[in-house]
């Protein structure tokens, strides 16, 4: 329904001596029928219940034009909206140029024209009355076109959220085109070059306000210090106060930029893991043949690919580089046997691996993932068979803290240090942010399958065999004939005995071929990284994934627990009556009081920056 005209005809008669009369209000017969007097139309512009009514927000200005239009509408003419104008704001109409007509706004003082799709402008068609020029989000990549002819009188230049880019555009921010800026806001742009961007806008006289949070130069260890100690009259920087205390702290930082390290440098931290599910509690006992299964847990994150040489600072580094592992089982998908088998011997020894993965456990270092299959072939089979969330995204490599095995609250104690050089990839990467997976690995372990009967290296080695047992019965005949009278002494032989039967009952244990791992993703979510292009020095969040344990699973693996403790007895008997008391309804076990945790994993990410002149200098590069 439209909104009816607020206007009377009458005042909008030809411009004669007789009509200017009739505009002056007089007494109420002066107004024809059918319309209202000045009054009433006023009445009806300030009513908030009005259909008129100015809307929320609206300025002064608004209120009194709509005013002028019912007091003296033939006022409102081209040559006095030109003139009257001091503020023109003009976002998110899909604006591209700026022509000549905007310099008939003589007194135009303040222009925004954010969120628009502007790539130039041509200054001459701005008005040099501006103080005011704010161009957030559009499509410029260079300041190049505004120091044709800029506005001599400009006070803020808003820049925010465009394409700036390259080490050029220091020389374009100097006192040669801005000599009376006070305010400059370039955030969120990819510049990159910090000392060239001080060394310009110290040419600024005038400059107290400066924002550049959300650019790449941002991320360098020293950035805010160098730019206090840089920029002595500056008052804000990045919305923040600069405070006296921190003109003191970095103090001479400016002075080094030579040695400034062009290089941002992360710490994360993935803490502790609960609420996992103990999925071995379902497995039925392994038998003589196996297959015997062990389960371990990791935490994987993805991250932009480092420089080489990372973490050489840090001794306490515990991570690994995660390559697609010759899985082949996705989550509710069946997958057929013959990659199974083709990747199975792409693993080889299992021994080998084993062995090596508990010794790098041990001196605390992380086990590496099997290697991935070789051929280029049986990897594009396997891989759309993979959890999509396994792989990690373009242009980024997935890192994995140590496995573990499963215990109520799961340790990561994991600790990286992240060096890049380009910055640019970087900020990009925590625009996207990254994102938390937390992996099972279950590996099924077989005994080694015996060699056929019928190879001719099986025939030899039973041939041997036979001979050899021959002659250890010849030689236990003889030692019995011979030692009659010392049964203390045979007493004593059967207990080395004992110890060799138990050695080779190990040897055999560990003697076992392994299956590619399988894994299982538990849960997996993203995590938002752009605080840190804000200002924020850290992200520190716990990742929820919900609920995936259940009642029989916690009471089975209760159980469990309780068994160790037992006797061999009371062992046995427990095992009688597991499948009775499994099959008990969860409303018999403490189903009222069962509340349990969320799978959830703490991590936290933080942006390394100096906070003095003396512990940025320990990070810059000689």
């Amino acid at each position: 329904m439209e909104t009816p005209a607020l206007t009377n005809k009458s005042r909008f008669l030809p411009q004669t001596y007789r009509a200017w009369r009739e505009l002056i209000p007089r007494e109420e017969d002066a107004v024809g029928p059918g319309e209202e007097t000045v009054d009433a139309l006023l009445g009806l512009v300030c009513s908030p219940h009005s259909p008129w009514a100015l809307l929320e927000g609206s300025s002064a200005e608004d209120r009194f034009l709509r005013e002028l239009a019912i007091q003296n509408p033939l006022m409102l003419k081209d040559s006095f909206f030109y003139t009257y104008f001091r503020s023109l704001r003009v976002v998110d109409k899909q604006v591209s140029l700026v022509d000549k007509d905007l310099l008939k706004f003589v007194k135009l003082e303040e222009l925004v024209l954010s969120a628009n799709q502007i790539k130039e402008i041509d200054t001459t068609n701005l008005p040099p009355t501006l103080k005011v020029l704010e161009l957030y989000g559009n499509k410029m990549t260079s300041m190049e076109c505004l120091c044709s002819h800029p506005p001599p009188r400009l006070q803020h230049l808003g820049l925010g959220h465009n394409k700036l880019l390259g080490p050029l555009e220091s020389l374009y921010v100097t006192s040669d085109y801005w000599p009376n800026l006070i305010s400059l806001d370039l955030s969120f742009n990819d510049l990159t070059d910090l000392q060239g961007m001080v060394s310009g806008l110290r040419t600024l006289q005038r400059l107290r306000l400066l924002v550049l949070q959300g650019n790449p130069l941002a991320l360098v260890p020293c950035y805010r210090g160098f730019i206090i100690d840089g920029l002595s009259g500056l008052c804000v920087l990045d919305d923040i106060t600069v405070a006296p205390s921190e003109k003191h702290l970095f103090r001479g930082l400016s002075h080094s930029g030579d040695l400034l390290a062009h290089e941002a440098r992360l710490v994360v931290t993935v803490g502790h893991v609960r609420g996992v599910l103990d999925s071995s509690v379902l497995d039925p006992e392994p038998g003589p043949q196996g297959p015997f299964i062990t389960y371990s847990y990791y935490v994987t994150y993805e991250f932009v690919e480092d420089e080489e040489g990372e973490g050489d600072e840090y001794g306490r580094v515990l991570a690994e580089i995660v390559k697609p592992p010759p899985s082949t089982e996705q989550l509710g998908e069946d997958i057929p046997k013959e990659p199974i088998k083709e990747a199975e011997d792409s693993v080889g020894s299992g021994l080998a691996s084993q062995s090596q993965s508990r010794e790098l456990e041990e001196s605390g270092a992380s086990a590496p993932l099997p290697r991935p299959m070789d051929s280029a072939e049986e990897q594009a089979k396997l891989r759309p068979r993979l959890d999509p969330r396994l792989w990690p995204s373009p242009g980024t490599v997935l890192f994995s803290t140590v496995r573990k095995p499963w215990s109520d609250v799961i340790p990561c104690n994991y600790e990286m240090q992240h060096v890049l050089k380009d910055l640019v990839r970087l900020k990009a990467f925590l625009l996207s942010g990254t994102t938390v997976t937390i992996v099972e690995e279950k590996i099924l372990s077989w005994p080694a399958v015996p060699p056929s009967p019928n190879s001719p290296s099986a025939a030899k080695k039973g041939k041997g065999e036979k001979d050899k047992k021959g002659k250890e019965k010849d030689k236990e005949e003889k030692n019995k004939k011979g030692k009659d009278g010392k049964d203390k002494a045979g007493k004593g032989e059967k207990e080395p005995a004992k110890e060799q039967k138990g050695s080779k009952k190990k040897e055999l244990r560990k003697d076992l071929r392994q299956d590619p791992p399988v894994l299982r993703v538990l849960g997996s979510g993203p995590v938002d990284l752009e605080p840190l292009l804000s200002g924020e020095p850290f992200v520190s969040t716990v990742c929820n994934f919900g609920v995936v344990r259940t009642l029989e699973t916690d009471r089975l693996t209760l159980y469990r627990n309780s068994k160790k403790k037992k006797s061999e007895k009371a062992k046995n008997a427990a095992l009688k009556a597991r499948k009775s008391k499994t099959k008990l309804s969860a409303a018999s076990v403490y189903e009222s009081d069962y509340r349990p945790d969320p799978l959830t994993v703490e991590i936290q990410i933080q942006l390394i920056q100096g906070h003095s002149t003396e512990e940025a200098l320990r990070m810059l590069v000689p």
